[in-house]
């Protein structure tokens, strides 16, 4: 097959528009309200809300307000997921310590009073629970758009791989900025083991990171060093995880060599040499993560598969390699 001829431009990607091809420029960006406009600035008046611009948003050109709210009269659509109290606790710490609040929610006006935020209801349960008195919010004329931005949040979540390369890929950047410390960015990376499974992912892209994900959330905890010394470290346990996912692979082709055949085969090698499988979690103290690894591998070296029944594999069940 022939090859297209080089032209020395970058090629365009699909879908992509030409840059600066669509959208406002700045000052088209505000001017003379519609009156509809002009009749929701009224109600959020009347509601005991305060105006405080109005402008089109740049790339549909759609008037909307920013305005600051009475909090009590904010409430998520009723017909959208339950909150995650996990997730309310850690705004509300890193707004509580940041003393401000940099990220307007998008509402609409309900029909009898009121406002509905489709995308913003952990955000405003964290200020709820900060005692605070109202709410900036960027309020949306159009009702219809609350379902539409909340079809947008249900979309199907991240698997594991991308959601781990894209908070390495995070922390690296804000490591180069010699930024704070490990434990300040516990919001933004979710959770520390993410970081180390997504050096693995770098170095190995078929990495079977779901086997070890459940170990590494009991084991492993943010770090008060600052984020280039901690992503030093996780390199490292980086390399210590894929030595063992190779011992791993190891114990798994003996077991094929005796005839057993199961998706669920790494799983069971993994449960196997997790010297915590038994271990009743407690909150108050964690096990020693370079002590529980270094069990691991030395019991993945050690696999014995001439040990193990097919029934055995039968019963452990289990995801496969990579839920």
């Amino acid at each position: 097959m022939a090859k297209a001829k080089a032209t020395g431009k970058p090629r365009k990607k699909k879908n992509q528009a030409e840059a600066g091809s669509r959208g406002l420029t700045p000052p088209q960006m505000v001017g003379e309200e519609p009156a509809a406009l002009a009749s929701l600035r009224a109600q959020i008046e009347a509601d005991g809300g305060r105006v405080v611009g109005s402008y089109r948003d740049p790339l549909g050109g759609h008037w909307q307000l920013l305005a600051a709210l009475p909090l009590d009269k904010v409430a998520p659509t009723p017909y959208q997921r339950d909150l995650s109290d996990a997730h309310v606790a850690k705004l509300t710490d890193v707004i509580g310590k940041l003393d401000r609040f940099l990220d307007p929610l998008v509402v609409v006006r309900g029909e009898e009073g009121g406002y509905w935020t489709p995308n913003g209801n952990h955000r405003r349960a964290a200020l709820q629970r900060l005692g605070a008195k109202s709410i900036t919010a960027l309020v949306v004329p159009e009702r219809e758009l609350a379902f539409r931005i909340l079809a947008l949040n249900t979309e199907k979540a991240h698997n594991l791989r991308e959601k781990s390369l894209e908070v390495v890929r995070m922390a690296r950047a804000l490591a180069a900025l010699d930024a704070g410390h490990e434990t300040e960015y516990a919001l933004q990376f979710e959770e520390p083991g993410l970081v180390t499974l997504g050096l693995c992912y770098e170095q190995r892209g078929r990495f079977a990171g779901g086997q070890y994900n459940p170990v590494l959330r009991r084991i492993d905890a943010f770090m008060s060093r600052k984020l280039p010394a901690a992503l030093e470290l996780r390199t490292a346990r980086a390399s210590q995880l894929l030595e063992l996912d190779d011992a791993v692979a190891a114990a798994v082709e003996k077991l094929k060599e005796k005839g057993l055949e199961s998706p669920y085969l790494k799983a069971f090698v993994v449960a196997r040499v997790n010297p915590i499988r038994f271990v009743k979690p407690d909150a108050t103290k964690r096990p020693d993560y370079e002590e529980t690894i270094e069990k691991m591998l030395a019991g993945a070296k050690k696999f014995d598969a001439g040990k193990v029944k097919a029934d055995q594999v039968a019963r452990s069940g289990g995801p496969p390699e990579e839920a």
